[in-house]
């Protein structure tokens, strides 16, 4: 007897919607539809990583934009990442799985495979920014409190035209030595120019386990 033929994939698979949970989370996400700069603090679990994957695949799946690129400074908890073992992009690879299973969550693997196959979603360090200029990309920058004020400028520049840059991060949870982090600096330097949203989540927001925000006020205080 012949063995049934496996029926073919016809369709594209669908993409998963974003949705607010909380009023902060609301506000980001009318702040990235609104703007085209838009900066984001909270503390883990709060949604900003996870809320600017959700728009960026959907923008790219609807086919507004031609591209995501994801990117976070080389620093990392208690060493240099420069003592890690491999080239640059194996070291920087394990830093940028949040953002991987993020992005595959919206999209599905189907769809992501796709993009990042075709070069429409990529994971590069911010240190091989400089330079360079995004088109119709949504430009994602993770960790930011790890940042300079001189590399979220230099990131910033990077955005060319139909592009939206999203800046992310914990302004509490820097790994820099103090009072070197760009994040809160920008965020207070930029909330009232026009096609820049500034928002901030809370302890409030977080959506990952309930018992997060309990050990982080604890921990804060």
């Amino acid at each position: 007897m012949a063995r049934k033929r496996r029926k073919e994939i016809t369709q594209t698979p669908k993409v998963k919607t974003v949705s607010a949970k909380t009023e902060n989370q609301k506000n980001y996400i009318r702040g990235i539809i609104e703007s085209d700069i838009i900066f984001c603090s909270g503390p883990a679990g709060s949604g900003k990583s996870f809320i600017a994957a959700g728009i960026a695949s959907d923008h790219l799946h609807r086919g507004s934009i031609e591209k995501i690129i994801i990117t976070r400074p080389l620093v990392c908890t208690g060493k240099d990442i420069g003592s890690l073992p491999g080239e640059l992009q194996e070291k920087i690879n394990p830093y940028l799985v949040p953002m991987k299973e993020n992005l595959k969550h919206f999209l599905g693997a189907w769809n992501y495979n796709k993009y990042y196959n075709e070069g429409r979603v990529l994971f590069e360090p911010l240190e091989m920014m400089r330079g360079r200029t995004f088109h119709d990309t949504y430009m994602i920058l993770d960790e930011a409190q790890n940042c300079t004020f001189d590399q979220i400028k230099m990131f910033v520049t990077r955005m060319g035209q139909n592009s939206k840059v999203l800046i992310n991060g914990d302004i509490k949870q820097t790994d820099l030595n103090r009072g070197r982090s760009g994040l809160e600096s920008c965020m207070n330097k930029l909330h009232n120019i026009e096609g820049v949203s500034v928002c901030e989540l809370t302890h409030g927001d977080i959506q990952r386990n309930d018992l997060i925000a309990r050990v982080l006020r604890v921990l804060e205080t």
